[in-house]
């Protein structure tokens, strides 16, 4: 199989993977608040407490959340927070997409949603580059979670949707 039809299989494949919706969020080194709407976010180990999450290289962001030490938050969505996603997920209006949703910042001025499912609060602990992509590895020093009721935002073949616990 040739790598252009492998990759659009893979693609193609992958849509039929349910994914959290989250929003990396971080200041840049020279302070301008940055959000991005990602999908690609896993727990590594508990001890340390660390997850990971692959950020696109030709993201303004990437050079902040690649940089060893660096501070971002990962923001895990409800489902009443699909615009917040939507405004975090385009190439354009960087400051637009902290209109929506309720903004605060942390001790270390990063901003986080207050009001999402849970708030990982990290530092970039390891980067390795692979293909388009950094995979980011973050040491979670702090933990927010959010209201009592669980009900993520979900990614699958394209939308959105919900998952309801039995």
């Amino acid at each position: 199989m040739q790598e252009h039809e492998l990759g659009t299989a893979m693609k193609m494949g992958m849509r039929r993977l349910a994914s959290g919706v989250s929003v990396l969020s971080a200041r840049t080194e020279h302070g301008d608040r940055f959000a991005m709407t990602v999908s690609s976010v896993t727990s590594v180990s508990d001890t340390p407490a660390s997850l990971l999450v692959c950020v696109n290289k030709q993201v303004a962001l990437e050079g902040h959340v690649s940089t060893l030490g660096s501070h971002f938050t990962v923001n895990i969505l409800g489902t009443d927070q699909r615009d917040i996603s939507n405004a975090c997920a385009g190439m354009e209006g960087y400051q637009d997409r902290f209109s929506l949703g309720d903004w605060r910042e942390g001790s270390d001025q990063v901003p986080y949603l207050a009001d999402a499912q849970a708030v990982f609060f990290c530092a970039s602990d390891k980067v390795v580059s692979y293909g388009t992509h950094h995979i980011v590895i973050g040491r979670i020093f702090d933990v927010l979670i959010g209201p009592l009721a669980l009900d993520p935002l979900v990614y699958l073949d394209g939308g959105y949707g919900s998952v309801h616990k039995d």
